[in-house]
């Protein structure tokens, strides 16, 4: 069966009263997609714990029932909330098909660093990556599959670390890709946290489908047993780094490495005065604009 799918443009600040107009008129899904993305349907950052990831310019792409009137549609949608510019929306018709199958089908098997390799089921090994680390991943099952920057600058920082006997904390693990990642570069356990059970679900079947299961466990927040750790990955926003400086200082033993990534260009300057007083040798990496800020604890 075909459906009607509509798609509209806002800012960060809108999303909410948009996605809310469009699940009230019916929309039977509400994908959210980076503007400057939009074209090619890359993943949606793995989201922080407490947060929602937002860019500061958002397609949403919204399913309704094909029979759907598009004129009235937007005449309700606006008579809904009129503060926000339906005008802007536009149709198209799509077939009925596996939409996370789809995607899959686009994605393909990615390189960082010297040797991580993040590679889908379906797919096979290139064989540069005979004596790399692979990491099977389903990115449709959760959030994060390793295309968006934030993702990327982690996992090169992972990459670069020698892991081999070491524990490691992924706060805000979305699909638990830089949790598996370390597992598979060696490191001896990880612990996955995030405010989302379907993450963490996500973040399990993967590990075991990684063959690592054994050596993840996961958690809600307030789950969390309190400890240290010798290195901690934080992938989630700013401002959600900003708030929880306390808590992942807490958590990194001293001499530990953090690594702290969600952070727009022009951001990093408010975390950095966060963490600087927790943490020395702290660097700043940039991949598109995006940042990554890494050091260690005091």
């Amino acid at each position: 069966m075909p459906f009607l799918e509509l798609s509209i443009a806002c800012k960060a600040s809108e999303e909410a009263r948009v996605e809310t107009a469009l699940n009230e008129l019916g929309a039977l899904s509400v994908s959210l997609l980076d503007a400057a993305d939009a074209e090619n349907e890359k993943a949606i950052l793995e989201p922080g714990v407490g947060e929602t990831p937002l860019w500061n310019d958002i397609v949403l792409l919204a399913l309704f029932d094909a029979g759907t009137h598009e004129g009235l549609l937007l005449h309700a949608l606006d008579a809904y909330d009129s503060g926000i510019d339906w005008s802007s929306g536009t149709f198209r018709t799509v077939g009925d098909q596996d939409w996370e199958r789809a995607w899959l089908d686009q994605f393909e098997p990615m390189r960082f660093g010297s040797r991580t390799w993040i590679i889908p089921w379906h797919r096979d090994a290139p064989p540069e990556a005979a004596n790399g680390v692979i990491i099977r991943l389903d990115p449709g099952l959760a959030f994060g599959s390793g295309t968006h920057p934030t993702t990327a600058l982690c996992l090169q920082w992972l990459d670069g670390l020698d892991l081999r006997g070491k524990d490691v904390l992924d706060f805000g693990c979305g699909s638990g890709i830089l949790a598996l990642a370390a597992l598979k570069l060696g490191a001896a356990s990880a612990v996955g946290v995030d405010n989302d059970p379907q993450a963490l679900i996500a973040t399990h079947d993967n590990a075991e489908r990684n063959g690592v299961g054994h050596l993840l466990q996961v958690y809600l927040p307030e789950a969390e047993p309190l400890r240290q750790y010798p290195v901690v990955l934080a992938n989630i926003l700013a401002s959600a780094l900003i708030a929880l400086h306390d808590t992942l200082a807490a958590r990194t033993q001293t001499g530990g490495l953090i690594a702290l990534s969600g952070i727009l260009k022009g951001q990093e300057h408010e975390v950095l005065a966060a963490f600087a007083p927790h943490f020395e040798a702290l660097t700043v990496t940039q991949h598109d604009d995006w940042i990554r800020i890494d050091g260690r604890k005091r």
